[in-house]
């Protein structure tokens, strides 16, 4: 992923609320194939939890190779030609770009088996995605259901070794045009565009792409 500087985010954990669900892509591969699954997860510090059925190939590939990387994108809209068009450019012939958030978690992965520890991860994110007064928060193997259920599912734990964090909403470009963007995209209100108006006139950092940057 290419982040300009004025693209870049130093406090990666502010893009992980109301962005926890992505695509684990691992580095093992299943045949021939790296495996790329969408899932669920939860941050703890500098920790990713998640849990996943045990027939799911990337158990597989995480025996031949424990990296990962948790990729996730948030509050994404296409700007077309017209609304990037710089001042006194003909709008007709102006480049098109794409806003949006990312995020790209690198780490070691751990896989957890014993019944007491799945469970605490399911407990963990049961916590953090359950609506209030839930009562389905606390898993447990002593819970017949659960003792059931829980030897069909795998739990990871992923050591963040490594993060990627970008924010691209026009950061490269002059406070007046990034507010006339925010205004047409306002105006346009389709899907996306409230999130990027939002970010665009809190003067989130970005760049004005050529459509290849991605």
């Amino acid at each position: 992923m290419l982040i300009h500087p004025w693209d870049s985010v130093d406090d990666w954990h502010r893009l992980v609320p109301g962005n926890d669900f992505g695509q684990l892509v691992t580095a093992g591969h299943v045949d021939g194939w790296p495996v790329i699954v969408p899932t669920h997860f939860i941050v703890e510090g500098d920790e990713v939890l998640l849990h996943l059925a045990r027939p799911n190939p990337v158990w597989r590939a995480l025996e031949s190779d424990d990296r990962v990387v948790l990729s996730l994108i948030g509050d994404w809209t296409y700007v077309d030609a017209a609304m990037n068009s710089d001042p006194g450019d003909d709008p007709a012939l102006g480049v098109p770009t794409s806003y949006y958030s990312a995020l790209q978690l690198h780490g070691h992965a751990t896989v957890i088996d014993d019944p007491e520890a799945k469970a605490d991860i399911l407990a963990r994110q049961l916590a953090h995605f359950e609506p209030p007064g839930s009562t389905r928060v606390t898993p447990s193997p002593t819970i017949e259901s659960d003792r059931r259920q829980l030897p069909g599912i795998r739990g990871l734990r992923i050591r963040i070794d490594h993060v990627r964090a970008k924010q691209k909403y026009g950061g490269n470009k002059p406070a007046a045009q990034r507010q006339g963007i925010a205004d047409a995209l306002a105006q346009r209100d389709g899907p996306g565009d409230r999130a990027a108006v939002a970010h665009l006139r809190a003067g989130s950092t970005s760049e004005e792409g050529a459509g290849t940057d991605e």
